[in-house]
């Protein structure tokens, strides 16, 4: 059975409404996602590649993971769900640090469009259960990149088949946030 998505207004807030996940974009409701940054003591922080079969951004190399917050789902367990169904990870919901909620709208060539509410979670991998089995529908891949190589990253947004150009202050926020961690 289709996953219900909460429908929510242009400020973020729930309308009462929902709609199967596969309508979601089509129509370009509003709606919540979560993103999880890891990272460990050393300052890596993980990437995951996007499965070859994602509609949107094939083989991109971004977020640890991200994922929708089903209807009537509270955003932490919604996170927790999406850390075990991508990477097979446990996580406690005290171990997610929330570091903001980031606006992406975007209309892509294809008809898709993201009206999507980033609730943005960092946690540390010491705090994390299991090795990573990445979910293959979702995950082609993963790699720890160093803090001096995801700033590489951002300073060539957009090369290599990493992140979103369109999202670079986004990235940005996380890195900030997951250096003040390390400090």
């Amino acid at each position: 059975m289709e996953e219900l998505i909460d429908i929510l207004t242009q400020a973020g807030k729930k309308t009462g409404e929902n709609c199967p996940k596969s309508e979601i974009h089509a129509k370009g409701h509003y709606h919540n996602t979560v993103h999880i940054w890891f990272y460990d003591d050393n300052g890596a922080i993980l990437l995951t590649q996007r499965s070859a079969k994602k509609t949107i951004h094939p083989l991109l190399w971004d977020v640890s993971v991200a994922g929708h917050v089903d209807t009537g789902e509270r955003l932490k367990e919604a996170a927790v769900r999406e850390i075990k169904e991508e990477l097979n990870l446990k996580v406690k919901k005290k171990h997610l640090n929330k570091i903001g909620v980031f606006e992406c709208f975007h209309h892509y060539e294809n008809g898709m469009i993201d009206n999507e509410f980033h609730h943005t979670y960092i946690c540390n991998l010491q705090f994390v259960k299991g090795d990573i089995t990445p979910a293959e529908d979702e995950v082609e891949g993963f790699k720890l990149v160093s803090t001096f190589e995801f700033s590489e990253i951002l300073d060539h947004i957009g090369k290599e088949n990493h992140f979103v150009p369109s999202n670079k202050a986004y990235y940005e926020r996380v890195f900030d946030a997951i250096l003040k961690q390390l400090s």
